[in-house]
């Protein structure tokens, strides 16, 4: 890159996805790997689109007071930026300076994409202002959390994350933010020839696992991928045990299953629940949310489970068995959705109107096809599970337009040194 392409920039504001907000030549340039109020010394990597740059920060030329040694030297600003290992981007930063710049991405989110003012947002939160919790047991530092980590192998074999933003793999040596048992199960040092990736798991019951996932072939013009066999596991939150796939879904952070339990319990209006109304899970994976209303609300619960993976609502079925009026159904939810809404008869709508909806739906958020659906059903109350703030809050403004508004919010860190947050909303007419 042509040194031309070197500045120095003021690092203003955090923004979303782990980057940060700086302006050169009155353009807004995104950056990582600083954090507000720095001034660092970068270079313009990416000059592809109209309305900003990406820029890559090479050295921090004045830090802020809330810089740390990086908890990972194999992601420090140190490193070339083409050799630093993604998955740790706010490593650098405080640990509670990060959930206060994930509590200003979220508010940001809530002003400009859900449309809610500031005096609105104030009321969200528990007691007042929206915070960013930390989740049970969590260390000073914000490492020793994941029971889930995918290390990518190089042509080599040699194992780790890819760089930021790229699929170059980083041949790492340890892994600061999984378990223990992570950890010690990762053949970090001897590496896996042949290999695409390596998942290992360290499961709540039960010994870790290293699951090799062998590269795809091509054969002629095609691409086969490797069939890769099931592998149950099981997981327990509380006193309640789960089974699932050990490449299936489950929630990364070690604390993550039982916050987010007692978080949608505490979300449900207790005066608008009917535990024989039809309550729907939507993106429901192995049941674990379904669960966690069975729980609260007794065997008398009736919900239906919807997830469009197989296996997993199969894992579901096992898992709700206990509820006679559980129901696990394998479609696509946005298909789902669109058919009860045009489709349920007079008793059936009724039902409906009884009932809660939970929805904890992937990164990318539910749509407006959905929302719209779920919106028409007039259900009593929406619990909204997310872990991304923008597609949240666009979710949200689609339930407000429907009448919908969101009545409560909770925020929690179960991504420690990472951009990423959790969120649970509650939302009634």
């Amino acid at each position: 890159m042509p040194e031309k392409d070197e500045v120095e920039l003021d690092i203003t504001n955090v923004a979303h996805g782990g980057v940060f907000v700086a302006r050169h030549e009155g353009r807004v340039v995104f950056v990582p790997d600083t954090m507000p109020g720095e001034r660092v010394r970068a270079r313009i990597a990416d000059r592809s689109h109209d309305r900003f740059w990406r820029a890559e920060t090479i050295a921090v030329v004045e830090p802020a007071p809330e810089r740390q040694d990086h908890i990972w030297e194999a992601a420090a600003v140190e490193r070339p930026p083409e050799l630093r290992a993604g998955g740790a981007e706010f490593g650098h930063i405080r640990l509670d300076h990060q959930r206060d710049l994930k509590r200003r991405v979220i508010v940001d989110a809530l002003e400009r994409t859900a449309k809610l003012p500031p005096e609105t947002i104030r009321t969200l939160g528990r007691g007042g202002a929206i915070e960013v919790e930390a989740a049970p047991g969590e260390t000073p530092d914000g490492r020793g959390w994941r029971t889930r980590v995918r290390l990518h192998a190089d042509s080599e074999g040699r194992l780790g994350p890819f760089a930021a933003r790229t699929h170059s793999v980083v041949p790492v040596r340890d892994l600061p933010l999984a378990t223990a048992e992570v950890s010690e199960a990762a053949p970090l040092d001897r590496g896996i020839r042949g290999a695409e990736s390596v998942d290992v798991v360290a499961t709540g019951v039960g010994e870790p696992l290293v699951l090799v996932n062998d590269a795809p072939q091509r054969r002629g013009k095609r691409v086969v991928r490797p069939h890769r066999r099931p592998m149950p596991i099981r997981e327990r939150v509380g006193d309640r045990e789960f089974r699932l796939d050990a490449r299936g879904f489950w929630q990364v952070h070690r604390a993550a299953a039982e916050t987010l339990t007692g978080a949608v319990q505490s979300a449900v209006d207790e005066s608008l629940f009917d535990p024989r109304a039809a309550n729907l899970d939507l993106y429901g994976g192995v049941g674990l949310l379904a669960a966690a209303l069975g729980d609260r609300f007794g065997p008398t619960l009736r919900i239906t489970s919807v997830e469009a993976d197989e296996r997993a609502t199969d894992d579901a079925a096992e898992n709700l068995s206990e509820w006679v009026g559980a129901a696990a159904v394998t479609e696509r939810v946005e298909r789902f959705v669109t058919r009860l809404a045009s489709d349920a008869s007079a008793a059936e709508r009724a039902r409906l109107r009884s009932a809660t909806v939970v929805l904890d739906p992937p990164r990318s958020g539910a749509g407006r096809a959905v929302v719209d659906a779920v919106a028409s059903l007039r259900p009593a109350q929406i619990v909204y599970v997310a872990c991304d703030p923008v597609a949240l809050a666009r979710d949200l403004a689609f339930f407000a337009a429907g009448g919908y508004p969101v009545r409560s919010l909770r925020a929690f860190d179960l991504f420690p040194n990472t951009h990423h947050v959790e969120a649970v909303a509650t939302l009634a007419p």
